[in-house]
C-alpha cells in the first residue's frame, strides 16, 4: 500500500540502484535491499515489482531511525487516498488477485487507475465505492447507488465553507449528510478549503509550517494531512506566480496568444504545481505549453487536454518537446527554444 500523500516518495529497485550510483544488475546481485534492517517494501506480499518508501530508505542509508508507516493490516487510520495494488484491491472485494483483471475494467476503476513505479494502483476510496455499488449491493453509507451530487460544482465550496466555519473538525460524512454529495466530493471540498486557509495563515505568519497552521486553525491532524500537502503546493504556486506571469507576457509578446491571459495553475493530486498556457494564435509553435515544477517547460499536443491524467510526464516525441534547461528558465530563453 502507498499511504496517502506519499506517492512522490515511492522508489523502485532501479531508483535505489541509481541512488547508490551502481547499475541495476549489480544492485540485484549484491541485494543490499535484503540486508537486515533495510526497510520493508510497501508492495503487497508476493508482488513481483518491489516498491519502497523513499523517506524510509533515506533514513536507513544515513543511519537515522526509520519512520513507521501504516500498513494494510492496520485496523484504523485508513485513508481514502491510500493507493492499493491489485492484491490489496482484490482483498477489499473478497476475490482472488488473479481475478482482479476483470474487475478493473469497470469504468469507475479504469478512470482512477494510477501507475506508480510501473505498477497499477487504485485509490482506496474508489475501490470501496466500487465494492459498495456493485450489482446486488447498496451503498454502505451516504447516498443511493448511482445517484449523483445534488450540489452544482460551482456552488460546492461556498456551501461547504460555512460548515467548516462552524466546525473545524467536520469530516466528509457530515458534509455528505448536509449537502447530499458523494463522500469523495465532500472530502475533496474539505481538502481544498482547509488547504486555502492553511496557506493564507502561513502567508500571514511565515514562521508557521503548514502542519502548525493546521493546528492553529483547529484542523485535526488525521483530517488535515492531505490539506497540508496541498497547502504547501499552493504556497509554492503563489511564489511562482510572478515568474509565470512574465512568461505569459513574453509568449503574448511573441504573438502566440491572442490575449494576454495568465497561466492556468493547477495542483494535480494536491502535491505538486503545474501550469498551462494555451497558445491559440494561428502560427503558434504548439497548441499549449505546460510548466511542471519538477521538470520545467514542455509543449503539449492538445489545447483541450494539455495535462495527462494524474499529471503523468509524457516522453519527448510526437509533438512533445522539453524546452530550455532548469525549471525556471528566463522567458527569453524559453521563447528562443520554442522558435528553434
Amino acid at each position: 500500500m502507498i499511504c496517502a500523500n506519499r506517492r512522490h516518495l515511492v522508489r523502485t529497485l532501479a531508483d535505489l540502484a541509481a541512488q547508490q550510483g551502481i547499475q541495476l544488475q549489480s544492485y540485484l546481485n549484491t541485494a543490499p535491499h535484503k540486508s537486515a534492517g533495510f526497510p520493508q517494501p510497501i508492495s503487497s506480499p508476493g508482488a513481483r515489482s518491489l516498491l519502497y518508501d523513499g523517506e524510509q530508505v533515506d533514513a536507513y542509508l544515513t543511519g537515522r531511525p526509520i519512520p513507521p508507516l501504516r500498513s494494510e493490516d492496520d485496523d484504523q487510520d485508513h485513508d481514502d487516498d491510500d493507493l492499493l495494488d491489485r492484491r490489496e484491491a482484490a482483498a477489499v472485494l473478497g476475490v482472488a488477485p488473479h481475478t482482479w483483471g476483470k474487475y478493473k475494467r469497470h469504468s469507475l476503476l479504469a478512470e482512477h487507475v494510477v501507475t506508480v513505479g510501473g505498477v497499477e494502483h487504485w485509490p482506496r476510496g474508489i475501490v470501496h465505492r466500487y465494492r459498495d455499488t456493485r450489482p446486488g449491493r447498496s451503498a454502505a453509507t451516504g447516498r443511493p447507488t448511482g445517484s449523483g451530487d445534488q450540489v452544482p460544482r460551482d456552488t460546492l465550496l461556498p456551501r461547504t465553507a460555512p460548515l467548516l466555519d462552524a466546525d473545524p473538525t467536520i469530516s466528509a460524512p457530515a458534509v455528505v449528510a448536509a449537502l447530499g454529495v458523494t463522500r469523495n466530493t465532500a472530502q475533496g471540498a474539505l481538502t481544498r478549503l482547509r488547504a486555502d486557509r492553511i496557506a493564507d495563515l502561513v502567508t500571514a505568519r511565515p514562521e508557521l509550517s503548514p502542519e502548525e497552521a493546521a493546528v492553529v486553525l483547529g484542523f485535526p491532524p488525521l483530517l488535515a494531512r492531505r490539506a497540508t500537502v496541498r497547502a504547501a503546493a499552493l504556497l509554492r504556486a503563489r511564489r511562482t506566480a510572478p515568474y509565470l506571469s512574465t512568461v505569459a507576457a513574453a509568449v503574448h509578446g511573441a504573438g502566440w496568444t491572442t490575449e494576454a491571459a495568465p497561466a492556468d495553475v493547477q495542483l494535480p493530486a494536491d502535491d505538486h504545481v503545474v501550469a498551462v498556457l494555451l497558445l491559440d494564435a494561428e502560427h503558434a509553435p504548439a497548441p499549449a505549453l505546460v510548466w511542471d515544477e519538477r521538470h520545467g517547460w514542455r509543449t503539449a499536443t492538445s489545447r483541450r487536454h494539455p495535462i495527462a491524467r494524474g499529471a503523468a510526464v509524457p516522453p519527448e516525441g510526437d509533438g512533445v518537446r522539453y524546452l530550455s534547461t532548469g525549471t525556471t528558465p528566463p522567458p527569453e530563453a524559453l521563447i528562443a527554444a520554442l522558435s528553434a
